[in-house]
């Protein structure tokens, strides 16, 4: 397929969603793990109980890293219980193509290690603190990282940038975890109540502390926003019944109200996980990688117009 680029430019009370995000993949499939991804390059940037948690780089061609570039790093999305990062191939394929360098990474899930959701964030921090120490090797610019993610992997994009604590304490707490701006895909940012959400039953609350290990605020992307916040740009389903968009409207508003950039893009009538490759014929895939470049664009992130690339 070829991109044709032109630049067009009541809250919920149920949060069972973040229990259930997991229905988002097709656990029934089981294809080899760890996956191998074309044409990347695969580094471990982190080993926790003696496993290797893997890191697949793709470069612009002709990369060099004494020029350094800006890097974006991907989280998948399961609902911290399972996924691959093979999800963002696609993104990744045409961010490089484009100039940037794009990285997936892992990170420990319920399903594979057994662990609860807190670890999920220590591992994405440790995610962003790697390539920033090692920004200089990479040929990225440690000023210019961008976290990126859906679902689940939305959350733990926003974590790193909202949340003051969950950091590896094995790790040099001196090298930030912290990107420099965010793109969100039908994230999860909200774990605890807030005035828009009156009814929330205790029962839920009890389901959100067993499965992160801790109080469901503390994990809250919403409960922790600060001033300043990296820039972000959030996409999401108006129908997603997964993670009901009253919930990314109350964290633009809040975004906004601190003084922050927060863009919030509303597809009308789409349900969650609408952006992913090879969905309706790849409208919303496409319409998403347009604005995702706009936005890089304006950060200084990207230059230029588009360059239309083919993916497979």
């Amino acid at each position: 397929m070829k991109f044709i680029h032109k630049y067009r430019t009541r809250i919920f009370p149920q949060l069972a969603f973040v229990i259930l995000l997991a229905a988002f993949v097709n656990l029934s499939a089981a294809p080899a793990y760890p996956p191998e991804i074309p044409d990347t390059t695969v580094e471990t940037y982190k080993t926790v109980d003696g496993i290797d948690l893997r890191a697949w780089i793709m470069t612009p061609q002709n990369h060099r890293t004494e020029k350094p570039v800006p890097v974006i790093v991907f989280f998948f999305g399961g609902g911290w219980v399972s996924g691959t990062p093979r999800q963002f191939e696609q993104q990744s394929k045409y961010l490089a193509a484009r100039g940037m360098v794009a990285i997936m990474v892992d990170y420990r899930v319920k399903s594979r290690h057994g662990v609860i959701a807190k670890e999920c964030v220590t591992d994405a921090k440790s995610a962003i603190r790697w390539v920033r120490k090692n920004a200089a090797r990479l040929g990225v610019d440690p000023d210019r990282i961008m976290a990126a993610g859906g679902s689940a992997g939305g959350h733990l994009a926003a974590a790193c940038a909202t949340l003051p604590l969950y950091d590896d304490p094995d790790e040099d707490a001196d090298v930030s975890s912290k990107p420099n701006a965010l793109v969100l895909f039908n994230p999860v940012l909200v774990l605890a109540p807030i005035p828009e959400m009156p009814e929330f039953p205790a029962e839920r609350i009890a389901r959100l502390e067993r499965r992160f290990g801790g109080n469901p605020e503390s994990f809250s992307p919403y409960h922790n926003l600060d001033s300043p916040s990296p820039p972000t740009l959030v996409f999401h389903g108006t129908a997603d019944k997964t993670v009901p968009y009253s919930t990314v409207v109350a964290f633009h508003e809040k975004m906004t109200s601190l003084g922050n950039r927060c863009e919030l893009v509303a597809y009308k009538g789409a349900g969650h996980g609408f952006f992913n490759y090879g969905k309706r014929n790849n409208s919303f895939f496409i319409d998403t990688v347009n604005k995702m470049d706009a936005f890089l664009v304006s950060l200084g992130y990207l230059e230029g117009v588009p360059e239309y690339t083919y993916l497979k």
